[in-house]
C-alpha cells in the first residue's frame, strides 16, 4: 500500500487483485464518492448555514471553468480525429453516381430521414440563400427546422444547423459515434463488392440526417451537394422540390450542356410532390415538364405562377412585392441585396406555402423571416469605409447576379479582388466583371485546386488590359491595394468607393475571417 500526500491509503496496482478491487469497482467507488460529496454540498447550501441559500445554490450550480476548458479541449481533439477520418475519403466534388451506400447506411440506422418532413433544393446558384429563407419562414411559423447546406466556409459543423444554430461539437461527436459502426459496415460491404468506401459528402449527409432525427426536428431543408439524381441527399421523399435556375456548372460531372445538367437535377422530384421552379432556359423547360408529368407532381413556375411584382433597393436591403397563387404580399422589407436574392425569396415563399398546403402566409411571419435572414458570403458587407463586400460567386451566372447588384447598390468606383479554382470558367467570369469594375487585383488562394495567381493575371490582362490589372499574393495586401485604387479613383463627393472580393467560396470564407466575421475551426 502507498500513502499519498493528499489523501488516504490507495492500493498499488499489484495489490488490487489481492484485495478484490477491479478497475471497474474502483471507478464505481470513485463515482459513488463524488455523488455523495455533491449531495452533501447541495444540502449544506440549502440549509442556510452559509447565508442566502438561493445565492449559495446558484454559485454551486455554476460550471467549473477548468472542467469546461478540459471538456472543450477533449472535444476539439475528438473533432480533429473525426475530421481526419472524414477527409481521408473521396472528396465531395468527386461524384460517385450511386445512392446505394447512403441508402444502406441509413437503413442500418433505422432510416432516421423518415422521421421528419423535408424540402429538397437543387439548381445552379442561390441554393444556400434560398435554403436559409425557407428555414427562416418555417421557423417563424413555429416549426423546429434542420438545415443541411454545402460547402462549408469555416467549420464542417456549419453544414448542419438546427434552429438556425450550428450543431455543437458535443452533438457532432455524439452523432459520429452513433453512425460510425454503420459506416464501417457499409464500407466493408462496398469494398467486398469491388466498390468504393463512402465518400466525404456521403458521410456528411448521413450525419445530417441522423442529427436531425436526434434533435428532433419537424422539418429539414436539404440542399443537394451537386446535381440531383445521384446526389447523396436524394434518398428522401420530399414534400416540396425547389429548383433554382439551371446553368452549366461542374461540367466534368454533370454535363457540358444545360439539357444534361437538367436531367440530373430534376431527379429530386418525387411522386406527388409540389415543384417550385425559377425561370428556366427554353431547353430546360421540356425536361422539367416531363419529370413533373412522370411523377404526377404539381409545378409552380416563376414568372407564370410566382411573380416578383416590384422591388425597391435600399440601404442594407430592399423592399419587395410578391404574388403567388395564394396571395399578394406588398411592401415587404427584405434584408438581402440584389434582384437575384429577391427572386430567391419568391421561390422560398412559394415553397413554404406549398409545404403548408398552399395557403397564404401571415404578413408578420413573412416580414420577420425575410428581415432576419442572413446569407454569409453572398454580397455581404464585411467592412465599411471603404466598403468591402464578400461574394462567393464562382461561375458566370453567379458573378453576373452579383455584378448587377453591385451596379445598383454602389455608385462610386468599384475595384475587384479575384481568385478562382482552376476548373472554373475564369475568363467568362472576368468578362462579366469587366464592365462593372474600374480595375481588378488578382490574388492567391491556399488551395490545391486554385488557379495559380500568375496564370490568373495573364487571363485578367487579356480581359481587362494590363493597365487595369494588379497582382498581390497576400490576401490582406490585395484587399488594401484594391481599397487604395478605389479611393484614388473616387472623385465625386457624394459617392463612396467599394471593393468586391469574388470568384470562389473559398475566397469569400477567407475574407470573412480576415475581417472578423468568423473564425476557422474544426
Amino acid at each position: 500500500m502507498t500513502e499519498t500526500n493528499n489523501g488516504p491509503l490507495t492500493p498499488d496496482p499489484e495489490d488490487r487483485e489481492e484485495l478484490g478491487l477491479t478497475d471497474a469497482s474502483v471507478i464505481a467507488a470513485e463515482e459513488q464518492a463524488d455523488r455523495e460529496y455533491e449531495d452533501a454540498v447541495q444540502k449544506l447550501a440549502a440549509s442556510g448555514l452559509l447565508g442566502d441559500s438561493e445565492m449559495i445554490a446558484e454559485i454551486v450550480r455554476e460550471p467549473d471553468p477548468i472542467m469546461e476548458l478540459a471538456e472543450e479541449a477533449g472535444l476539439e481533439e475528438k473533432m480533429a480525429q473525426i475530421a481526419a477520418e472524414i477527409n481521408s475519403r473521396a472528396p465531395e466534388h468527386d461524384v460517385q453516381p450511386s445512392t446505394s451506400r447512403v441508402v444502406d447506411c441509413l437503413d442500418i440506422l433505422g432510416n432516421p430521414q423518415n422521421s421528419y418532413r423535408t424540402i429538397h433544393i437543387t439548381g445552379t446558384n442561390g441554393k444556400t440563400s434560398t435554403s436559409r429563407m425557407i428555414a427562416a419562414l418555417l421557423a417563424e411559423k413555429g416549426m423546429r427546422v434542420g438545415r443541411y447546406t454545402s460547402p462549408h466556409m469555416h467549420t464542417m459543423r456549419e453544414r448542419v444547423t438546427i434552429d438556425d444554430e450550428i450543431i455543437s461539437r458535443a452533438a457532432w461527436v455524439d452523432t459520429w459515434n452513433q453512425i460510425k459502426p454503420a459506416i464501417e459496415l457499409v464500407d466493408k460491404a462496398s469494398l467486398a463488392g469491388g466498390g468504393p468506401v463512402m465518400s466525404t459528402f456521403e458521410v456528411y449527409t448521413v450525419m445530417a440526417y441522423a442529427a436531425f432525427a436526434d434533435a428532433p426536428v419537424d422539418v429539414a431543408v436539404i440542399e443537394v451537394g451537386m446535381g440531383g439524381m445521384w446526389d447523396a441527399t436524394n434518398v428522401i421523399e420530399a414534400d416540396v422540390a425547389v429548383l433554382t435556375t439551371i446553368e452549366v456548372d461542374h461540367a466534368r460531372y454533370l454535363g457540358s450542356t444545360r439539357e444534361e445538367v437538367a436531367r440530373e437535377k430534376v431527379g429530386i422530384i418525387k411522386d406527388g410532390a409540389t415543384v417550385i421552379s425559377a425561370i428556366q432556359h427554353p431547353e430546360v423547360l421540356p425536361i422539367l415538364a416531363e419529370a413533373v408529368a412522370s411523377h404526377h407532381a404539381h409545378l409552380e413556375l416563376e414568372a407564370r405562377d410566382l411573380n416578383l411584382l416590384d422591388r425597391t433597393p435600399g440601404v442594407g436591403g430592399q423592399v419587395i412585392a410578391v404574388q403567388t397563387p395564394a396571395a399578394t404580399y406588398s411592401d415587404t422589407p427584405f434584408s438581402l441585396l440584389g434582384r437575384h436574392q429577391a427572386r430567391n425569396a419568391v421561390l422560398a415563399i412559394g415553397a413554404v406555402e406549398a409545404f403548408f398546403g398552399g395557403g397564404a402566409l401571415d404578413g408578420t411571419v413573412l416580414e420577420h423571416a425575410l428581415m432576419s435572414v442572413q446569407s454569409p458570403g453572398r454580397l455581404e458587407v464585411v467592412r465599411n469605409s471603404p466598403t468591402v463586400v464578400a461574394d462567393g460567386g464562382h461561375n458566370p451566372a453567379g458573378v453576373e447576379a452579383a455584378a448587377a447588384a453591385l451596379k445598383e447598390t454602389f455608385h462610386g468606383p468599384i475595384v475587384g479582388v479575384f481568385a478562382a479554382m482552376a476548373d472554373k470558367e475564369v475568363e467568362q467570369m472576368l468578362g462579366v466583371l469587366e464592365p462593372v469594375l474600374d480595375s481588378i487585383v488578382v490574388t492567391h488562394l491556399d488551395n490545391p485546386r486554385a488557379l495559380p495567381v500568375e496564370d490568373l493575371r495573364e487571363i485578367a490582362e487579356d480581359v481587362f488590359g494590363e493597365e487595369r490589372v494588379r497582382e498581390e499574393y497576400d490576401l490582406l495586401e490585395a484587399v488594401d491595394m484594391a481599397a487604395s485604387l478605389a479611393e484614388a479613383a473616387n472623385r465625386e463627393e457624394m459617392t463612396a468607393a467599394a471593393v468586391i472580393t469574388i470568384g470562389s467560396i473559398e475566397l469569400a470564407s477567407r475574407v470573412r475571417e480576415l475581417f472578423g466575421k468568423a473564425t476557422r475551426s474544426i
